[in-house]
């Protein structure tokens, strides 16, 4: 009897054993690529960066404790950004965030397999990025930067803050589906409201200073800066340049704002990077990429620096301060 006890009990010790030692084994390491087209040190970049991994923190994910996040930056070089998006596929981890198109496109060159989630992208279905933003369709799903449609809303904050504007240079990206994109929706409104549009390609400092050094020596100007990854890297070139001219000028961020620039009407990038850690980590957990739609912003922020303001000559209505989400001192 003693003896037939002895065996069972041991026999349940030899079941449980394992079931105790599974349970305390650590959770299985996920892997992140995140892939931005900027300068380690370019201050947009890392701000959208920050928000996505605080977005993950808040669903659960620890950089070194249940996630590892490798991290490239491009630098604003479309042949290290390719090089660094093959460096991110080829240990293949369980997913990619990208944020803009200058980061999505070398990824699709690379992978048509590990999903990939973006970020501040314009137009991901001219861009070839995915099929349709209901049903993506392959491996790509995120957030859109903003409808084409708000590029005529920053012609309209030209005109309301300066109405003798009638000559605009847009600095635009022709490289990326959004550049012509926005621009053409500047065009159906331009004639409307007086003006015409002067198109500035966004590629070397010294091409840009150039072209809007000539703009300028018009009179009635006014500039826009359309949405692209190029306009974030030239950043500080560009506000300097709208300051040296005393060019009233509209920004597609917020950034430019806070750095300087005059006036922003833009959806809030940060929480667009932040809402896309929420789609990381649906697809850590099973889901496709595919059944995932790409969804428009949320929120859209007016945002007036009055020091530049004041500093170029400029009034601006009382009715369009009462509008703004921030007005900077």
């Amino acid at each position: 009897m003693r003896r037939r006890t002895f065996i069972t009990l041991l026999g349940g010790t030899a079941v449980a054993w394992p079931l105790g030692a599974r349970a305390q084994q650590p959770e299985r390491m996920r892997r992140i690529g995140v892939l931005m087209p900027y300068a380690e040190d370019n201050p947009v970049g890392q701000a959208r960066l920050t928000a996505f991994l605080e977005g993950l923190r808040q669903l659960g994910w620890a950089d070194g404790r249940n996630v590892r996040i490798d991290t490239r930056w491009g630098a604003g070089d479309a042949s290290l950004t390719r090089t660094y998006a093959r460096e991110l596929v080829a240990p293949g981890p369980d997913v990619v965030m990208a944020v803009s198109s200058g980061a999505v496109a070398p990824l699709r060159e690379v992978t048509r397999s590990v999903p990939i989630v973006f970020a501040v992208v314009a137009d991901a279905v001219g861009a070839g990025f995915v099929e349709s933003l209901v049903r993506p369709g392959g491996n790509v799903t995120g957030f859109t930067a903003y409808e084409y449609a708000v590029s005529g809303k920053w012609l309209e904050l030209l005109k309301e803050i300066v109405p003798r504007v009638t000559r605009v240079a847009v600095l635009r990206d022709s490289a990326i589906a959004a550049g012509p994109g926005q621009f053409g929706a500047m065009q159906a409104l331009a004639p409307s409201l007086g003006m015409e549009l002067h198109p500035v390609d966004l590629h070397e400092p010294g091409e840009i200073e150039r072209a809007i050094g000539e703009f300028a020596k018009g009179s009635n100007n006014g500039l826009i800066v359309s949405g692209s990854p190029s306009a974030t890297i030239h950043r500080n070139l560009i506000i300097m340049l709208a300051a040296r001219h005393r060019l009233p000028a509209v920004y597609y961020d917020r950034f430019y704002v806070t750095g300087g620039g005059l006036i922003s009407y833009g959806a809030d990038t940060l929480d667009e990077c932040r809402r896309a850690a929420g789609y990381v980590d649906r697809i850590l957990k099973g889901e496709k990429p595919a059944d995932l739609p790409v969804q428009a912003p949320t929120k859209y922020e007016l945002v007036i620096n009055l020091k530049t303001a004041r500093a170029i000559g400029i009034e601006l209505p009382p009715s369009l301060l009462a509008r703004a989400d921030e007005v900077i001192e």
